[in-house]
């Protein structure tokens, strides 16, 4: 019996993975990762970074990726609630441009897998998160690149409603998709 439900989006290579979760009085268990059931899904299991961040309500982060070395991503949510969105930068792809997001949380502990070719970032929607994701290739801050978060051309609804999101300096200056001079 799998003790992963692997769920497809519209945008080829993003996936929502939703693991069996075991609870009684004690609490739960619940395994986030199997490589052979991973494997079998057609996803990486390969992964040599783990990451962590903890942010407050409305923060945003992103849109991030690497260029040249890129970076797929297995995501999820240990404290509070995200919503998490994978962009497709794929250049030859029909979806090129287009986005697709999920909520993850502690209570549904929904996991996204990004995969290399996408940008990526997330919104806390609750008043504190803590985010863990694991990454296929190292980080290198030399190869760092990114989308405006409100790029008109792709429309992302952060489901912030009425919230303005806190940024970094380096994410407010990030360009429009039009003016990206990259693509995989």
């Amino acid at each position: 019996m799998s003790k992963f439900k692997f769920i497809k989006t519209p945008i080829s290579g993003l996936s929502i993975i939703e693991p069996t979760v075991f609870g009684d009085h004690r609490g739960y268990f619940m395994e986030s990762f199997s490589a052979k059931e991973f494997e079998e899904a057609g996803l990486p299991t390969s992964f040599v970074q783990d990451n962590e961040s903890h942010s407050n309500k409305g923060v945003l982060r992103g849109l991030h990726f690497q260029k040249q070395n890129p970076q797929g991503k297995l995501v999820r949510v240990t404290q509070g609630t995200v919503f998490d969105v994978g962009v497709d930068l794929r250049k030859n792809s029909e979806t090129f441009g287009k986005w697709y997001g999920v909520i993850l949380s502690a209570e549904n502990k929904k996991q996204f897998y990004v995969p290399e070719g996408f940008a990526h970032g997330y919104a806390v929607l609750s008043e504190k998160a803590t985010f863990i994701y694991k990454c296929t290739r190292l980080y290198d801050p030399t190869d760092e690149g990114g989308l405006l978060w409100n790029c008109p051309q792709i429309g992302i609804d952060w489901q912030l409603g009425n919230i303005n999101p806190i940024l970094s300096e380096k994410d407010l200056k990030l360009p429009n998709l039009d003016a990206l001079d990259f693509s995989y």
